[in-house]
């Protein structure tokens, strides 16, 4: 089922607004502030994750307040403790507009779910006013394993990676010029061995070490190596995404040894498998990675001036699967029931 402009809802400080609803992206590239995107689950019935969502919202409005103020709009001194309360209003509203026009178009057995988004931008300059867009949009979800993501090392890191800002939507359309045919996702690297993110998604691997290197427990029994997950550190300067962090915790308690440590290309050699996660698709497992040959490559002008060394894997590894699985349990106790909204 395809959904078009009628299927969008924005409503700005607690008031709808009517016409002609931009996409998600256009209102991300025409107002700056921070913002923060999830989704429902289970039918519309409940919000992924929603608590830590808006902990990183009011965070990352903080961060562009105090390091880059033009980042999130004019605004002559940020009243934070506002967002909270503009968000849960514009929440209600948005909510039960966008559930009542699902309930009128989408079938009971279709797995259609809304996509939300929330920004925080300056007021205008009014003193202590920050201004909070709510856009939701009808989005299905993609089924794990289904379809692995295309990955292409393409451009450098972000600025002020600790906070999740609009700016970005417009800064990465600069990179666009290094998006080779068929790649679904640019991933990020500031000399092009050391992969740090995704453009909108956090970047993994699993990969094998000796034996001798990690106890047992990284071991599985019909592997002759063992293995660590890998992902860039906050510190090097990637976005400190939900999912990463769930990611994070699972591998904890799942007794997976797990590296914060950027994934270097000139190793790939010993990646096993490989999966990306965000707000809307959780993870998903990658099906290639490719980056330029020689790193005197890297920040050429378009995808085709550039020679490629390509690596492939072989369907969902069996990490990457046990992961996505203890994720979808956590979504349990941490899921937020939508009727306390409405």
């Amino acid at each position: 089922m395809g959904f078009g402009a009628a299927s969008r809802f924005l409503v700005v400080n607690g008031a709808p607004r009517v016409g002609d609803i931009p996409s998600v992206s256009t209102l991300l590239e025409s107002i700056p502030g921070a913002y923060t995107t999830t989704r429902t689950h289970e039918k519309a019935s409940c919000l992924l994750f929603w608590e830590r969502h808006l902990r990183r919202l009011i965070d990352s409005t903080r961060i562009l307040a105090d390091r880059r103020p033009d980042f999130l709009g004019p605004v002559a001194r940020a009243d934070f403790s506002a967002i909270k309360p503009l968000v849960f209003e514009s929440l209600q509203v948005g909510l039960g507009l966008a559930l009542t026009e699902r309930g009128r178009l989408v079938e009971e057995e279709e797995d259609v779910e809304l996509a939300v988004t929330t920004l925080v931008s300056g007021g205008g300059g009014r003193s202590g006013a920050l201004d909070v867009f709510l856009h939701i949009g009808f989005y299905v979800p993609p089924v794990f394993g289904a379809g692995g993501a295309r990955l292409a090392v393409a451009g450098r890191g972000r600025d002020v990676a600790q906070a999740k800002y609009s700016q970005w939507a417009r800064i990465r359309k600069d990179l666009e010029k290094m998006r080779p045919p068929l790649v679904t996702e640019l991933l990020l690297s500031n000399d092009g061995d050391r992969i740090l993110e995704g453009s909108v998604t956090n970047f993994f691997v699993v990969r094998t070490v000796d034996n001798d290197e990690t106890d047992n427990s990284s071991c599985f029994q019909d592997k002759a190596n063992c293995f660590e997950v890998q992902t860039a550190p906050l510190s090097d300067g990637v976005l400190p995404g939900i999912v990463r962090q769930l990611v994070i915790e699972v591998c904890s308690n799942m007794g997976f040894p797990l590296k914060e440590i950027a994934p270097s290309w000139s190793d790939h050699e010993f990646w096993e498998e490989a999966f990306i996660t965000n707000g809307l698709r959780l993870l998903q497992h990658v099906e290639l990675v490719q980056a330029p040959t020689a790193c005197i490559d890297f920040h050429l002008k378009s995808w085709n001036e550039v020679s490629w060394t390509v690596k492939k894997f072989e369907g969902v590894g069996t990490v990457t699967t046990l992961i996505q699985r203890e994720i979808l349990r956590r979504i349990e106790g941490e899921a937020y029931q939508i009727s306390n909204f409405l």
